[in-house]
């Protein structure tokens, strides 16, 4: 029988993909790109086409192939596809390691480099040689065989428990829900909330209601149920996720997980002669050194403390005059800030939601970006390969020709990973055959699908994630560059890569973005002024205290893989404690375990790198306030955004692309403006 995972797709065959394949398509791909490293390895005058367009040739064939496997792990998980998965790990770890090891094909490399050849190459090609060599260094190169072969073991283990983390926290969100029969507990808590949580009971095949801790389910409770001794039941059963402590304590603890996973990534950088981690991660970012991460959170933070807690102050004596609730506990913090907003503002998520029919909200969006950047975006209904009915396939065009596809997946379900993200499905590139592949995304949130014959009404917090997303996309669809290693989102430093998403969240909240992604679903009615005015007076409601949140990760996140040491007397609890008394002014419960659910930082890209959102969000803000200068859709502005971030992807650096964008280096101001933080 015939393995498609082995045959070239210009589109991921889904629905033909099963578990038992994936090993054997690995095992093969692996063995076919070993087979032509050691053909292309040894040159005596190695060129680019002979070289890097040969290699990239067969990585392009094993990322075909992985990257359907990867994904399905993510959205229709499976206990024979998890196995499938696992099994693969270790095997992409080694290969990974011998590959970045292999000094024979590193000297290929610095031959190329210092060939005359060299300076007629693109900037594009330039650049992917150098960050090449750059990554042998940080494979372990320069290392002796003993140390060579530890960094390789170290690799593969991070690699399983990584991916180990991820399944403790999917396990772990899906193993806890509450059954709720008497709706009079229930109480306050919207209609939409309500009907979902009756879905969710149906799909289980019970009367009443059920509560899970999947977003949609979660934070409705959180904000709306009126009910305190079942916000704080959810809330525990929440902040407990994964840990030692709670209702599920103990079943898919993270702790040790965590604890080896620091241990060995200490080990790591140590064996590359840093001193943490977090030295080792600064390499490949934009970020010049630890000290400048550090003191751009710290700065940041004395600059937005003060203004925290005086929001929280104005919110306890809120509870307390206008509700008698003396005592605010971290599960009353969401519930009473939404009524104090609706009380200073008179305005809910909830009074917005109609307006914001998610076909409309996805045609809008497609009309901004048609406004900035002159592409126009169509769904494909015809059967394209899909591995979710509710998944949607869109075309991007630019003067009528196709450049670049994506699939949509926006509904929470069951076995799917919670969060937002968009991932490579496929990279641009020019083959070696002169065929240019064009570039295709995934992206992916958690909203609530539609129930009964409604169609599915997004929160304005929705909108603002989907834009996020989006903005991803354009970043990885947009590109102009040809050479893989830096197309799209590949090659960009990790803490500039937040830079499209967050200025895409900016037309969120303008009237003439609004104008266009709003419509009520039932009368088309756009979003009335007077909720407009509402919804802009609001947008600051407690941002410094969503500032020091945000703070609060970042600085466990860097002081954590900068600070560890296997003997030090401390530990991950204690140094999360330390960060929350600096900038924290919520209340902390002493069974809260938010580390143990952190995946950004064990289990995705953000170890020592979660300060990047608030990096880039400088920059994004640094960058949005020129279209606030020039006009919302100018359309020069817009093609310099587009021709200097959006289209160069990875090929130079970003402080380069953003001062070609912005006539100058960053600056904060615009950023803490934005905020409407006065420090």
């Amino acid at each position: 029988m015939s393995n498609p995972l082995l045959e070239s797709h210009t589109l991921p065959p889904f629905s033909k993909i099963s578990p038992e394949m994936v090993e054997p398509a690995l095992d093969q791909i692996l063995a076919d790109n070993r087979a032509a490293i050691e053909r292309l390895q040894h040159q005596d005058a190695p060129s680019w086409d002979s070289l890097v367009q040969a290699l990239t040739e067969h990585e392009e064939r094993l990322g075909q192939m992985w990257s359907p496997v990867s994904h399905m792990n993510s959205v229709v998980n499976s206990d024979a596809l998890r196995d499938a998965y696992n099994a693969c790990l270790p095997k992409l770890s080694q290969y990974s390691t011998e590959t970045g090891q292999n000094e024979i094909l590193c000297n290929s490399f610095k031959a190329l480099k210092e060939s005359e050849g060299f300076n007629d190459l693109n900037t594009a090609q330039q650049k992917a040689i150098n960050n090449t060599l750059r990554d042998f260094h940080l494979s372990g190169i320069d290392l002796p065989a003993d140390k060579k072969a530890r960094y390789g073991e170290l690799k593969q283990k991070l690699s399983e428990l990584t991916n180990k983390f991820a399944e403790n926290v999917m396990d772990a969100t899906q193993g806890w829900h509450k059954h709720i029969t008497d709706e009079a507990d229930l109480a306050g808590l919207p209609d939409t909330a309500k009907e979902l949580l009756q879905q969710l009971a149906a799909q289980k095949e019970l009367d009443g209601w059920v509560i899970t801790l999947d977003f949609p389910s979660f934070h409705p409770v959180m904000t709306y149920a009126e009910n305190r001794e079942l916000r704080e039941e959810v809330y525990t059963a929440f902040v407990t996720r994964a840990s030692d402590q709670g209702p599920n304590a103990g079943e898919w603890d993270n702790s040790p997980v965590m604890e080896e996973i620091l241990a060995l990534r200490y080990e790591l950088a140590q064996l590359l002669g840093f001193n943490s981690y977090a030295e080792y991660s600064i390499e490949t970012k934009m970020a010049s050194s630890t000290d400048e991460v550090l003191g751009f959170l710290n700065d940041l933070a004395d600059r937005s403390v003060k203004q925290a807690r005086e929001e929280f102050a104005d919110l306890q004596a809120y509870a307390r005059d206008e509700h008698g609730a003396d005592d605010l506990k971290a599960w009353d913090v969401g519930f009473y800030s939404e009524k104090l907003r609706q009380q200073r503002y008179a305005i809910s998520q909830e009074e917005l939601r109609p307006y914001f029919p998610a076909a409309k909200v996805i045609a809008g969006m497609f009309d901004v970006v048609n406004r900035l950047y002159g592409i126009t975006l169509e769904e494909i209904t015809e059967q394209t390969d899909r591995w979710h009915e509710d998944v949607k396939f869109y075309t991007v065009k630019r003067d009528g020709e196709q450049i670049a596809s994506f699939y949509l997946d926006l509904y929470a379900r069951e076995n799917k990973r919670g969060g937002a993200w968009m991932d490579v499905c496929r990279g641009r590139y020019r083959k070696d055959n002169g065929e240019l592949q064009l570039p295709v995304a995934y992206l992916v949130c958690n909203f609530s699908a539609p129930v009964g014959d409604k169609p599915a009404l997004l929160t304005h917090d929705e909108v603002t994630t989907l834009f996020h997303e989006f903005g991803h996309g354009l970043h990885h669809m947009l590109t102009k560059v040809e050479v893989s290693d830096v197309a799209g989102i590949n090659g960009v430093a990790w803490d500039a890569v937040e830079l499209p998403s967050q200025f895409m969240e900016n037309f969120c909240y303008e009237k003439e973005g609004l104008d266009l992604i709003a419509g009520h679903f039932e009368t088309e009615e756009p979003l009335p002024q007077a909720l407009l005015d509402k919804l802009q007076a609001a947008k600051n409601f407690q941002s410094a205290m969503m500032m020091v949140r945000q703070l609060e990760f970042a600085l466990f996140d860097f002081r954590l893989h900068h600070e560890y040491r296997p003997d030090w007397d401390s530990s991950v609890q204690a140094l999360l404690n330390s960060v929350r008394q600096q900038v924290a002014v919520l209340p902390a419960v002493p069974f809260n375990r938010f580390q143990h659910s952190f995946s950004h930082i064990f289990a995705g890209g953000y170890a020592a790198g979660y300060y990047s959102y608030k990096w880039a969000e400088v920059l994004s803000a640094d960058a949005y306030s020129r279209f606030e200068d020039e006009g919302l859709f100018n359309q020069v502005t817009g093609q310099s955004f587009l021709e200097n971030i959006l289209e160069m992807g990875g090929s130079k650096e970003p402080a380069e692309l953003f001062k070609a964008f912005r006539g100058r280096d960053p600056e904060v101001d615009a950023l803490l403006r934005h905020s409407g933080i006065n420090g």
